[in-house]
């Protein structure tokens, strides 16, 4: 009878149930990560060979085209009068009546304010008193010089009849110096009498000048003097009212700075606004720039005078006015970005990927040293710089050079070279997309 023990399975104690489940379950989990590594492993090499390789870097383009340039440069500074008079006084003395105040209107020769006329009225007086004794004193001397022509012509008469009998060649002499001494006398009374009159209009002209008046037609822009001040002009004279001449008229002074003054002539049209009414431009022209320099805070400057129409007199001087001053504008000019002409393709990345072999998985997924990128240098074939911007053709950058003119800060003009509208030129370099 044969043993049923050597048939059947060999008995499993507990304890081996118990230790074998978890081993197996770890063969397989480690099957699945092994099968995974190998799968990636296999995506990495076909990824790496040749037809396999990553997509080359990728570039943002933009068209060149035609359309209008418009070149400005900015300026700030305040507005002014075109005509401004400081009136001041050439007298000195107490101010007795002010006429006008800020903000009025004034015609030419109307008076503004008044002196006290005390002592220059008294001046006058002594001056007509003077003249009037210097006319008397001319009086005497002009018949003082009858009385001495008559005697000196009755010895001339008996002199002449007797042949020298009873008048001498002394008196002669003696009567003819007389009537030479009092036309002298005569022309010194007339000397007195014109100094006399000279001090006279003299002191008539101080009266009329103690009437301050407006030596144009416009508007008081400050009043400095107040009733009862003392004004004192012994060395310099005193500005008591600023006056404008005509505030329909008015100039924008503005600091043009040295890097832009080449730019900017008489006649150029520019666009300016005021912080007191926002939103609204004033339009104005240049009326002449400056040679003579200015300097504030290191900065060099030139003086720029624009001129600006002031209808509605919405404009007050000393405003503060930002000016946009148009140097030049072009309706149909070859317009290209200016990161274009700053931008500059990295070849080294495309170049080595293609050419570089692949030894091993192993080498491919070492870590490597970063490389400083490969720039390719724009300078042309005479080392001069010739300014150039990138094309793609056939995906890989080309250059073309160019000759740049005028630019506004975003768009530059094509004058020459091999670029057509249309043509879209490379600005920047782009992530490739996932």
């Amino acid at each position: 009878m044969p043993d049923s023990t050597a048939k059947n399975e060999p008995a499993v104690s507990v304890q081996e149930l118990i230790e074998g489940a978890p081993r197996s379950r770890y063969r397989v989990r480690l099957g699945w990560i092994a099968a995974g590594v190998a799968a990636a492993l296999l995506g990495l090499l076909l990824l790496l060979e040749p037809g396999g390789r990553a997509p080359g870097p990728q570039y943002r383009t933009e068209s060149a085209a035609v359309g209008p340039l418009v070149v400005k440069v900015s300026a700030t500074g305040n507005l002014q009068p075109t005509n401004q008079v400081d009136v001041g006084s050439e007298l000195s003395g107490i101010v007795a009546q002010v006429y006008v105040d800020e903000n009025d209107r004034v015609r030419k020769g109307q008076v503004l304010a008044m002196l006290d006329l005390s002592r220059l009225k008294d001046a006058v007086e002594r001056a007509r008193a003077a003249l009037a004794a210097a006319q008397s004193q001319a009086l005497q001397a002009e018949a003082t010089v009858a009385e001495k022509r008559a005697a000196l012509g009755r010895l001339q008469r008996v002199y002449e009849r007797s042949e020298g009998a009873f008048i001498s060649q002394t008196d002669m002499d003696i009567a003819e110096a007389n009537a030479k001494r009092a036309d002298a006398d005569l022309a010194g009374a007339r000397a007195s009498v014109a100094q006399a009159r000279a001090a006279l209009s003299s002191d008539e002209t101080n009266l009329a000048k103690a009437s301050i008046r407006s030596p144009i037609d416009g508007i008081v822009l400050a009043r400095e003097v107040e009733p009862g001040q003392t004004v004192a002009a012994s060395f310099q004279a005193p500005v008591l009212f600023t006056l404008a001449e005509d505030l329909a008229k008015m100039e924008l002074h503005v600091d043009v700075d040295e890097a832009d003054v080449g730019l900017v002539a008489a006649g150029q049209k520019a666009i300016f606004t005021v912080d007191a009414w926002p939103g609204r431009s004033y339009e104005a022209v240049i009326a002449r720039v400056g040679y003579g320099s200015q300097q504030k805070e290191g900065v060099v400057s030139y003086l720029a005078v624009l001129d600006v129409r002031n209808d509605d007199l919405s404009l007050r001087p000393g405003m503060t006015g930002t000016a946009e001053i148009v140097t030049l504008s072009r309706d149909n000019a070859l317009l290209v970005p200016n990161a274009a002409l700053r931008f500059t393709p990295d070849m080294g990345g495309d170049r080595d990927a293609g050419e570089r072999k692949r030894g091993s998985v192993v080498s491919a997924l070492l870590p490597r040293p970063p490389q400083a990128p490969k720039r390719v240098h724009t300078t042309g074939a005479s080392g001069r710089g010739q300014p150039r911007v990138w094309v793609l053709k056939e995906g890989v950058p080309t250059p073309i050079e160019v000759q740049t003119g005028a630019s506004d800060g975003r768009f530059t003009e094509i004058t020459g070279g091999d670029l057509k509208a249309g043509v879209a030129v490379i600005t920047e370099s782009a992530l490739p997309s996932s």
